[in-house]
């Protein structure tokens, strides 16, 4: 036989070495790789609805950048936890084959192009990541954001913001303005809220002022700065009558608006306050910052002057101990945004901007009152108005009702849009949970200092003289016009010394006059028998 021949062999042949499975290959990690599926197909879905819809929808713009992202961020944590589990558990078991690491060799064809590909897509993945994070940041610091997301909560400020003179002004220029460190500090006390909502421990109204709101030299300022403050401005103040007529009362005013700073013009007015060399500290024994006993005026000239209200029993140790606040802008002006205006001043702006018809008998009046009563909820009081207007003109002016119907029906529009814009009954908010300080009709505003109550040691006084702020050039009541002199607010009744009165103790946003002790009935009485010089100094 020839020896070259081979014969077949009695051992068996090798077998190639069977590759191990994939760390993958674990029930953990197919529900993460599923879940990060389903997020990166709901994202890329909802990305195109957004690019070709190209309006921001709220809800979208949350759950696309901000709740699928950490939906897909959960997935991949599964999906790495199931193969950290997978190799534990091939660890532990003798027969199972570890998976080396893997060998990065860019001489090898497969592997060089398995790295290229990780490479591109690890480069698509951060920037789709950048992308959605931008976005999602920008969305944090939207005005959607802040007023949209926590309807219940959020919808009185949100509405009155929209009515407001401010409605083009981001939420965040103001509450959170520039820089890192506000923006931190903002995201956390979100993180409260966000528990706050979750769990309904929030406030019903919303608490006012807030306390950690950023000062106001660094937020308001940025568009109004006190050094370009100069001069006076014209207001003109209309005010109806409660009266079948619903006669206009009028009164033209220069607001002596002031400056503060001596290059820009003469300092003073109302922003004197605000003057740069001007430091005004002050103590608010209430939460609300509306009962001020104590103020200290430092001058331009370093001069320090305490003034100390009559009423306030505070010891030099209570005042010492004491938190004690500098006055900025939002002092005064401490609803810039969100406003809720009185039935009284909403009612009146209507009839002024034609709105209201005028010439409706007794509708200022009507008006006035169904939005002043208690409802439990908004759909109560939308009813109850259009009932209570309709209803009125129907019965007690049928000729009205049926020649100027369209001036009823719009009416009736009107006061159910003054409502759903300034009331809100399920948050218990309107003008009365959140007080303005802007002027002194309604609240205490500027008479919370100036009220001529307040004495420095060597005798003086932060006056509540009517000319310190603006200037009367016309009034008319009831169709006379007049031109106060000097300058001065006369008042339609004779009050006496008016200088010991105060405007909010008797005007109410809410009804024409509710005198502060209960007369009874107040139209047996004239005020003259009581307000004379000689009851000057009747205290409420």
């Amino acid at each position: 036989m020839n020896e070259d021949i081979e014969t077949p062999s009695d051992e068996p042949a090798l077998e190639p070495a069977r590759k191990q499975p994939s760390l993958l290959r674990n029930y953990v990690s197919f529900i993460g790789l599923a879940i990060t599926a389903a997020s990166l197909t709901s994202i890329a879905l909802l990305v195109l609805i957004e690019l070709s819809s190209g309006d921001d929808n709220p809800y979208t713009v949350l759950v696309t950048y901000i709740l699928l992202p950490s939906v897909l961020g959960f997935g991949i944590a599964v999906v790495l936890l199931g193969m950290l589990l997978e190799r534990r558990r091939r660890r532990r078991d003798p027969e199972a084959h570890i998976t080396p690491y893997p060998i990065l060799d860019l001489n090898d064809p497969i592997r060089r192009r398995r790295v290229l590909v990780f490479t591109a897509l690890s480069f698509a993945f951060l920037f789709l990541s950048a992308f959605g994070s931008y976005r999602a940041y920008e969305y944090t610091e939207s005005v959607a954001f802040c007023g949209q997301q926590c309807h219940a909560v959020m919808k009185p400020e949100f509405v009155a913001y929209n009515a407001s003179p401010h409605a083009r002004v981001r939420c965040v220029e103001c509450h959170v303005g520039g820089g890192p460190e506000w923006y931190v500090r903002s995201k956390f006390n979100g993180m409260h809220q966000l528990y706050a909502v979750t769990f309904n421990t929030y406030n019903s109204p919303i608490q006012t002022p807030l306390h950690n709101l950023r000062p106001a030299d660094e937020t308001c300022a940025k568009c109004h700065w006190p050094e370009k403050f100069f001069g006076e401005q014209m207001k003109v103040f209309n005010h109806f009558g409660y009266d079948e007529t619903n006669s206009l009362n009028q009164t033209r005013m220069l607001i002596k608006t002031g400056g503060g700073s001596p290059a820009a013009g003469e300092t003073g007015g109302i922003h004197w306050h605000m003057n740069v060399a001007n430091e005004i500290t002050y103590i608010a024994a209430d939460e609300r910052r509306q009962d001020i006993p104590w103020v200290r005026l430092k001058g331009r000239d370093g001069k320090i002057t305490e003034f100390v209200s009559r009423n306030a029993s505070l010891s030099p140790t209570d005042i010492e101990q004491s938190a004690k606040r500098r006055m900025d802008c939002i002092d005064c002006h401490n609803r810039p945004t969100h406003i809720y205006l009185s039935p009284n001043a909403a009612v009146d702006r209507s009839l002024t901007a034609g709105k209201l018809d005028v010439t409706l008998p007794f509708v200022k009046a009507k008006a006035v009152a169904v939005l002043s009563a208690a409802y439990e909820t908004n759909d109560q009081a939308l009813a109850a108005i259009e009932n209570e207007l309709m209803s009125f003109y129907r019965t007690s002016y049928p000729d009205v009702f049926a020649t100027k119907n369209e001036s009823v029906v719009g009416a009736v529009a009107e006061v159910k849009q003054i409502y759903q814009t300034y009331f809100f009954p399920e948050m218990k908010t309107d003008w009365k949970a959140h007080i303005n300080n802007l002027g002194h009709l309604n609240a205490q505003g500027c008479f919370r200092c100036h009220d001529g109550q307040h004495f420095s040691t060597d005798g003086r006084v932060i006056r509540n003289d009517c000319a310190i702020c603006h200037t009367t050039v016309q009034q008319s009541f009831k169709g006379l016009v007049t031109q106060p002199a000097n300058g001065v607010f006369q008042h339609p009744v004779d009050l006496g010394d008016k200088n010991t009165w105060q405007c909010a103790a008797c005007h109410k946003g809410d009804q024409a006059f509710k005198h502060p002790i209960n007369l009874g009935d107040i139209s047996k009485f004239k005020c003259s028998e009581c307000h004379t010089g000689a009851f000057d100094k009747v205290q409420y």
